[in-house]
């Protein structure tokens, strides 16, 4: 069957069609005419649809084809036609070789030069002496390794040939009773809900080296160990509960035994908690920030971004000053709170101005100088980190900088509205009618110390969460989302404190006596002086090295089948071989 040719595209207009519907009348039946009449109906709406609904089906394009950058940079091109032509300053940051300096987890190997020392005479008898430059010249050689690698010891063993009894040499020292060590657990924690590699692709990679760990095995060690960091992440919640800062976000997740026939038919069994029989799924990201400190929690379930930090807020004790809830405008982020614990709840800057971003195309002089207005205002935003002001200082520089341009487009904004300039129900009017539905919430960082501009780095912490979704599409069960929030909630508080998350899971998992006995001793961000209480050396970069084989400790005897041989002697302690049993 041949490929059906593309039609040209139709051009009619509206007015057109009462004079068509005259003209077929004559030729058609009355059902044919009636059908033809309700194609054109259903044409005429659709057109008028997607002309006033541009803005969402731009927003569809983006999910389908990609997101582009928001940038004012990207939305307004520099006209100059020199400006790509003149030479850059230099390179920019982050291109360019890395030095040696960047790869403190390689393996030093210092190579003496094989005939020469300091202090020999130089050999092109020139009266001079060789001295030792500082550093010398490195090279960085990288090569392929596992990621799970494996040592196998073989242990010797001697049998006596009249009494049985078995000698087995002693494992080196630090072989540890364990198969898997606590690096080898956090390797996995890393790779599975750090860079969003499932199980089974780990599995692959692991066959493909000869060192074979199924995925069952995996999630075993995962889940096992995440007992006992449980105390970790119930004393980051208890900390940041007391923070003068809150973020908070949702998006989408699938749970698959919260799905389908069987949990329609467990939620008419059993009600929510709460009375509610809910059954969209969603990750909530919420970022605490305590005293200059950063929390990063994730929380998977039938909840939503205001529930979860309702929970959170629990844990606040005190007379604490109200803090600062930063979110997007949507109800369901903002928490259900006592009438003794107040906040003051701030809407995130960035969700108004992609409002003008998505309409952009249709409306771009209005745009632009909204754009342009707020461009100005995170520049000062900018520069006010730049210089490290605290929260006071920061305020009154808002005040004083970004006050009148806020003022200007709040401005402009009524008498878009008022002098009737703007089309209420096009995407320009509804997003000048979002800005002035929210202004005092959007506003907030011109009248409280600390208050954000937008809720950016929450936006930036569900990314970890995204990746797991991508990647593995789905949580099985219940338990195997709180498991991956766990470990998703340690790993991304660490890095957002620039701590290295292998080093701090593998510190964690080596002392779990001590983590139990005191958590708070074992934050990212004071663990460290926890292992020198352990007389252990201060965390340094995470290296996973295989250990290398040494000489043999010694014999120890494993009683054999012969009950009644004599027991040996200890090895002595000059290194002499033991005495002989009697046989």
């Amino acid at each position: 069957m041949a490929k059906p040719k593309t039609p040209p595209p139709l051009e009619f207009d509206a007015a057109d069609v009462p004079a068509l519907l005259e003209r077929v009348r004559t030729v058609l039946s009355a059902e044919d005419y009636g059908l033809i009449q309700s194609l054109l109906a259903t044409l005429l709406h659709i057109t008028e649809l997607v002309a006033k609904k541009k803005a969402s089906i731009q927003r569809l394009t983006k999910l389908l084809f990609g997101v582009r950058t928001e940038k004012a940079s990207t939305l307004f091109p520099k006209t100059d036609p020199g400006a790509d032509t003149q030479p850059s300053a230099g390179k920019r940051k982050g291109h360019g070789r890395k030095p040696a300096e960047d790869y403190p987890g390689a393996t030093q190997i210092r190579v003496p030069h094989p005939s020469l020392q300091p202090g020999d005479a130089c050999p092109e008898v020139c009266g001079g002496t060789l001295y030792r430059l500082k550093g010398g010249r490195r090279l960085v050689r990288f090569r392929g390794k596992a990621a799970l690698d494996a040592v196998l010891y073989t242990l010797e063993q001697l049998r006596c040939s009249l009494c049985g009894t078995l000698y087995t040499a002693l494992a080196p020292e630090g072989v540890g009773e364990e198969k898997y060590d606590a690096t080898a657990v956090s390797m996995l924690a890393v790779l599975r809900y750090g860079a969003g590699l499932p199980l089974h692709r780990i599995e692959r990679l692991q066959a493909c080296l000869d060192l074979p760990v199924a995925s069952s095995t995996q999630w075993d060690l995962l889940n096992q160990h995440a007992r006992t960091l449980r105390c970790v992440l119930d004393e980051m919640i208890r900390y940041g509960a007391q923070g003068e800062l809150f973020h908070n976000d949702d998006t989408p997740m699938k749970i698959l035994a919260l799905m389908g026939k069987r949990a329609a038919a467990k939620e008419r069994a059993t009600a929510a908690a709460d009375g509610s029989k809910k059954r969209a799924v969603f990750t909530t990201g919420m970022v605490l920030i305590r005293e200059g400190r950063t929390i990063l929690l994730f929380c998977t379930g039938p909840r939503h971004a205001g529930e979860n930090l309702a929970t959170v807020l629990a844990h606040r004790v005190g007379e604490l000053p109200p803090p600062i809830h930063m979110c997007d405008a949507l109800s369901r982020n903002v928490p259900k709170l006592p009438k003794t614990l107040e906040m003051i709840l701030a809407n995130c800057l960035t969700h108004g101005r992609r409002q003008f971003v998505d309409v952009l195309a249709h409306f771009p002089e209005p745009c632009r100088t909204v754009i342009e207005i707020l461009a100005r205002v995170y520049r000062n935003d900018e520069l006010a980190k730049k210089q490290a002001m605290n929260p006071e200082q920061r305020l009154a520089f808002h005040q004083a900088h970004s006050g009148p341009l806020m003022d200007e487009l709040d401005t402009w904004f009524l008498e878009q509205r008022d002098q009737k300039k703007v089309e209420p129900n096009s995407g320009l009017g509804q997003a000048m009618a979002y800005m002035l539905r929210h202004w005092d919430k959007l506003t907030v960082f011109l009248r409280v110390a600390g208050a954000p501009l937008d809720n950016n780095i929450c936006e930036r912490a569900l990314k970890k969460a995204i990746l797991h979704r991508k990647n593995s599409l789905f949580y099985k069960t219940q338990h195997g989302a709180e498991v991956g929030d766990l470990y998703m909630s340690l790993i991304a508080t660490c890095e957002q404190n620039g701590i290295n998350p292998l080093t701090y899971l593998t510190e964690l998992l080596r002392y779990p006596d001590e983590l139990q006995a005191n958590p708070a001793a074992w934050m990212p961000w004071n663990f460290t002086d926890a292992l020198g209480r352990a007389g252990q050396p201060r965390a340094g970069p995470s290296r996973i090295l295989p250990a290398s084989p040494t000489p043999l400790a010694g014999p120890s005897r494993h009683r054999s089948a012969c009950p009644n041989s004599p027991r040996p002697a200890p090895p002595a302690v000059d290194g002499r071989a033991p005495a002989t049993p009697a046989g």
